[in-house]
């Protein structure tokens, strides 16, 4: 096996007896253990037994000459993986140590399901139909099949784990974990564990080993948001890790090679930090390989319509018609400045949601932030029904003010193309208007 297996790609660490594979044991982490029974000092039962006990997702496969069901059930009842009789061919071995490795990807992409669908569940789908929500699909498309790393920009609440989550989902680590981790949420003290994991006993708390989230997004994709928020301590461990695609977990010496895609995202000026000496040049150019700028929800205001639709659809748990939200409602929404962006509009929404059992969603079921009750004089001061179409035009020509007649600086302010804003004024007969 010593010579054999790593030729198979493997790393071997030979152990003349039971207690030497036990003091093996508490320096590294193995992917499994393979014993004999009949061994001084300690037997291979116990052995397994201390191993479980240090290192649970460790496997054990006893290979042993005596061939006898009891000796197999007693050693399948103290947690072994698999049983082998001596003499044993080295491609049964291969096939057994195969196996090891497709439970552990299997364990790993369990675990990181549980982390998902606890910080996932129920998310809204990238959703927007303006310029730059257009662009910023198209740049996902590009750079989600690459390995490259990339930083996520964009203000709380737009959207940033959704552009991490599409650019997963659209890359050949589809079918692996997707790992998600608040970098600002997590306690300095237990940054390092949460991300790289520990060994029993390496600090006060610590009484049983641990995988870290790197380790559980092997394979797959780790999204890192609020980087930003990294103490600098660990911007230099992540840096080291980037760098040589190794860990270490806390209290180990043994590097753990791990195939981790790593996005980032952060609201915070990096290029700022780095100047007042808060985060490291060296790491934003690591983590900057390619960046995508994900717009506010006051840039992309033409958008609101499609998005308060979906989340009520969501809440309703159905489709929903598309006057299903009144339009006084909308005109409300789309006036306002959102500065918690999408996340706020989905709490808007939910709060309507509840105040309203059944039909269209209208002003006063808005929170009071959106002072309905002017609204609703207001609307019915205003003589007859101001459609969509009409707001838009109203906004149009509000940016178009705002700017001084420039059309090109209205048409980015409001995320729509040039082409676009022309097509809109043309239709409305508002050239002249505009001039």
């Amino acid at each position: 096996m010593k010579l054999e297996l790593p030729r198979l790609g493997h790393r071997v660490t030979v152990c003349p007896d039971g207690v030497t594979a036990v003091a093996a044991l508490e320096k590294n982490v193995y992917d499994c253990i393979i014993v004999d029974l009949d061994m001084p000092g300690l037997d291979g039962i116990g052995v397994i037994a201390k191993c479980k006990e240090m290192s649970p997702e460790t496997e054990a496969v006893v290979l042993t000459g005596k061939s006898s069901l009891e000796t197999a059930i007693a050693a399948l009842r103290h947690g072994a993986f698999d049983y082998l009789t001596k003499p044993c061919r080295l491609i049964e071995i291969e096939a057994l140590l195969r196996r090891v490795a497709d439970k552990r990807r299997l364990e790993q992409k369990n675990r990181a399901l549980e982390h998902a669908v606890k910080r996932l569940e129920g998310s809204p789908l990238l959703i927007g139909e303006t310029g730059l929500m257009q662009k910023v699909r198209l740049l996902i498309e590009k750079v989600a099949p690459t390995g490259s790393t990339v930083l996520v920009l964009g203000e709380t609440g737009t959207g940033k784990e959704l552009v991490a989550r599409s650019l997963h989902d659209q890359s050949p680590r589809a079918g692996e974990p997707f790992v998600a981790v608040n970098c600002g949420a997590l306690p300095e003290t237990l940054i390092e564990s949460e991300l790289f994991g520990h060994r029993k006993g390496a600090f006060t708390g610590a009484d049983e080993n641990r995988m870290g989230l790197f380790e559980v997004a092997h394979g797959g994709s780790i999204f890192l948001d609020e980087i930003g928020e990294l103490p600098k301590a660990m911007q230099a461990k992540l840096l080291r890790v980037l760098e040589s695609g190794e860990i270490r977990r806390v209290g180990e010496n043994k590097p753990i090679v791990v195939d981790v895609r790593v996005i980032c995202a952060t609201h915070r000026n990096l290029s700022e930090m780095v100047e007042a000496g808060d985060f490291r040049e060296d790491l934003m150019y690591r983590i900057n390989t390619f960046e995508i700028r994900l717009p506010a929800l006051r840039e992309r205001i033409q958008d609101i319509p499609h998005l308060a639709r979906h989340l009520l659809a969501r809440h309703r748990r159905g489709p929903v018609a598309h006057d299903a939200i009144a339009d006084d409602t909308l005109q409300a929404l789309m006036g306002h400045v959102w500065p918690g962006n999408v996340r706020e509009l989905a709490n808007v929404i939910e709060h309507a949601t509840i105040l309203c059992d059944s039909g269209p969603i209208r002003a006063e079921h808005l929170p009071s932030r959106f002072d309905s009750r002017q609204l609703i004089g207001a609307a019915k001061q205003t003589p007859g029904v101001m459609t969509l179409r009409d707001m838009e035009m109203e906004m149009i020509h509000a940016a178009l003010d705002r700017n001084d007649g420039n059309k090109p600086k209205a048409a980015e302010q409001l995320g729509i193309s040039l082409k676009t804003l022309y097509n809109k004024l043309n239709s409305a007969g508002g050239l002249e208007k505009s001039a």
